[in-house]
């Protein structure tokens, strides 16, 4: 390990074979224990394509993945907290112009209009920000999973107005539970715990002069809010989905039940980049 010349690879990898190596004492693990272990995360990698990432699916569940996230989006700026990017992000969504669908037509569900502001750690709006938003169909899957939707349905991209603002439809996403037909699915079982996640909608805002921010944004009557399976909830990123009656509200040619959600985002100073999808 220390033969190296990158000193941050020598810290990462020396920490990692220190605790590793602690972990196996702490526990005695046993011949068979490891073996099946190996078997595991063999399953796990086999259980990777295209279209899905189980390894993803691990990091999200044993909570890793929100702990990095916690680790590298906490301080005291002000700025919204960051989120899971998920494992069915698509780096190539189509673009609308504020107050357009994201929802193909004729999708089921109630409608969703979303009225959100982009504003630095000062209060001040910040124009021309791209704003990436996805999530899950009202019968909680992404377009990626279902061969029922449209290709790229629930997802787009807009940019911010002058005022930092920006609208779109959708419909109501549901909660739902992550893929359980591969590995990670016996360990949850194995752990008694539910695969659910509370509905939510997913944010990439990125903008020139600003770190990226990627977050979620969860419907505050949702079930799972206090146990969601990836312990991604922040109450900072749970919005309220207003319900509306059918023809009410100013601009609102909807003739059923409906709902709005209304959310600032702030961002802080630093590069913008732009994340990698992990699937295709």
């Amino acid at each position: 390990m220390s033969q190296t010349d990158n000193p941050r690879l020598k810290e990462l990898l020396d920490a990692l074979v220190d605790h590793g190596h602690a972990f196996l004492k702490q526990v005695k693990l046993t011949d068979e224990e490891f073996e099946k272990g190996l078997d595991f995360v063999r399953a796990v990698g086999l259980a990777c394509n295209d279209k899905h990432n189980e390894v993803v699916l691990l990091a999200d569940v044993l909570g890793l993945s929100t702990l990095v996230t916690l680790l590298n989006n906490s301080d005291a700026s002000g700025r919204t907290p960051g989120a899971l990017l998920g494992p069915f992000y698509r780096g190539d969504s189509p673009q609308y112009a504020n107050g357009g669908s994201i929802a193909c037509e004729n999708s089921p569900g109630s409608p969703l209009f979303v009225n959100g502001r982009v504003l630095n750690t000062k209060g001040e709006p910040v124009a021309n920000a791209k704003v990436d938003v996805w999530q899950a169909s009202p019968v909680g899957l992404y377009e990626n999973q279902d061969s029922s939707q449209p290709d790229k349905n629930l997802r787009g991209h807009f940019y911010t107005d002058s005022e930092g603002r920006f609208t779109c439809k959708s419909v109501r996403p549901a909660g739902y539970p992550v893929p359980t037909d591969g590995p990670v699915g016996v360990l949850l079982e194995k752990q008694n715990r539910h695969p659910f996640r509370p509905a939510h909608l997913h944010f990439v805002i990125i903008a020139e002069g600003y770190a990226t921010l990627v977050s979620q944004v969860f419907a505050d009557d949702s079930e799972h809010l206090n146990s969601d399976v990836v312990f991604g909830v922040n109450r900072r990123l749970v919005g309220t989905f207003q319900r509306h009656d059918s023809g009410t509200g100013p601009k609102r040619d909807v003739d059923r039940l409906y709902y709005t959600l209304d959310y600032d985002f702030v961002l802080a100073e630093g590069t913008p980049t732009y994340p990698t999808p992990p699937i295709k």
